[in-house]
């Protein structure tokens, strides 16, 4: 029978709020501007991992979607040997980003929510 909370689980957790940390205060390449780490999929062995990655801001200096992943690919030998050295993993898994756009789905859902409750608000506008 399977645990509820499997160690691929836990450390899925754990490389997720490392990287976290990682992009905050040790990658400084203002194309990436303030990115957020959504969630990680470590395979079983914990050799590969999915990075899901979103921006909540889009800044005017930030890259596009597909730069921001080039930028986070390129950066991701460094972040797997910070990952290790942080971690004591006896494997450090390879990255993979992905951009993550619920929360871009979201808030488009909701303003098209808002306006079939309130057809006087227009939602074509940002903000």
């Amino acid at each position: 029978m399977p645990r509820e909370f499997s160690r691929t689980r836990r450390v899925a957790q754990l490389v997720q709020r490392e990287l976290a940390k990682l992009l905050a205060k040790q990658v400084n390449d203002p194309r990436i501007g303030f990115v957020t780490v959504t969630s990680v999929e470590l395979s079983k062995d914990l050799k590969h991992a999915k990075v899901y990655v979103t921006r909540l801001n889009q800044e005017e200096n930030s890259a596009s979607k597909e730069q921001l992943l080039t930028v986070l690919t390129h950066a991701s030998g460094f972040l797997r040997r910070e990952l290790s050295h942080d971690l004591n993993l006896r494997v450090s898994p390879t990255l993979s980003f992905y951009y993550d756009t619920s929360i871009e789905n979201g808030n488009k859902l909701s303003k098209l929510i808002e306006s079939a409750t309130h057809p006087d608000i227009d939602v074509t506008s940002k903000g």
